[in-house]
């Protein structure tokens, strides 16, 4: 059974994630990968065999009684509110939450990415950098419901800037994601595999089935795919009404910004530059 202690917040400052160890009960589980199962089915159907993601609210025929189920656990709400210091929004499946799935067809990986600032075009960068430590915002969760090892994150990296190592492996903008044009799946998997580990103090994280897992998405991180290994991961933004506030503010400027003809910002420019 899980038990929150002061090692959740030490690790949550310290290394920018934490995980809370079966938190969520087997027969919630259960109950979530029936209706996974039937999502991750209808889109891609949809959408093709290599989709990444579902929402489950967009799914015709799925049950979302167990995701609300999940939304309001009660251990979840509490250790959550241990570890943050503002006041979470509620989240409710009408919003944002989504399942991560694994593609059926080919191996593939996202780009190592800091949410927002690479993997948003046209964001003014001197916002994020203003902000990127403050606690209250930039948080989001993974909960696996079967074993998940897709998640490779550079623990402490949401602390500081680039290092001169992380500048010299991605100097440019937008961040390039593995070259996979052309090559078998097996080439596919190790070319991906070889990408997640070019980035310097890179780290696999692992969950386990009704492991949550909340961390701080102003770290190195991305996201690496095989095929022949089931995945079924809640995923959620987990905010305050202070980043709701900053990502509604945050998505009007970029329209804006774009409108004007604004592209990617290089977070680190004038030190190329020096």
């Amino acid at each position: 059974m899980f038990q929150f202690s002061q090692r959740h917040n030490e690790e949550f400052q310290t290394q920018g994630y934490t995980v809370f160890r079966g938190i969520v009960p087997t027969s919630l589980i259960e109950d979530l990968r029936r209706q996974c199962d039937v999502g991750a089915q209808v889109r891609r159907a949809n959408n093709g065999a290599n989709s990444q993601r579902f929402v489950p609210r967009a799914i015709e025929g799925i049950d979302l009684q167990p995701f609300r189920d999940f939304l309001d656990l009660p251990a979840i709400r509490e250790a959550v509110a241990q570890v943050l210091p503002g006041k979470v929004v509620s989240s409710t499946v009408e919003g944002m939450f989504s399942v991560l799935i694994e593609p059926t067809e080919n191996p593939c990986c996202t780009q190592w990415h800091r949410d927002w600032r690479d993997n948003v075009k046209g964001l003014d960068l001197a916002r994020w950098k203003a902000d990127y430590k403050d606690m209250d915002l930039f948080n989001q969760v993974n909960c696996a419901l079967y074993e998940d090892s897709c998640t490779w994150v550079v623990p402490g990296s949401h602390l500081r800037e680039d290092t001169d190592a992380e500048i010299a492996r991605f100097p440019s903008r937008p961040i390039p994601g593995a070259q996979l044009d052309g090559l078998s799946d097996s080439a596919r998997e190790r070319a991906c595999l070889e990408y997640c580990q070019s980035l310097p103090g890179a780290q696999r994280l692992l969950l386990d089935a009704g492991d949550y897992c909340l961390y701080r998405n102003s770290l190195w991180h991305l996201g690496n795919y095989i095929p022949y290994r089931k995945r079924a991961t809640l995923h959620e933004g987990v905010f305050t009404a202070r980043f709701k506030q900053w990502v509604e503010d945050n998505v009007a400027e970029v329209g804006r910004r774009i409108a004007e003809g604004a592209d990617w910002e290089n977070p680190n420019q004038l030190r190329l530059a020096a």
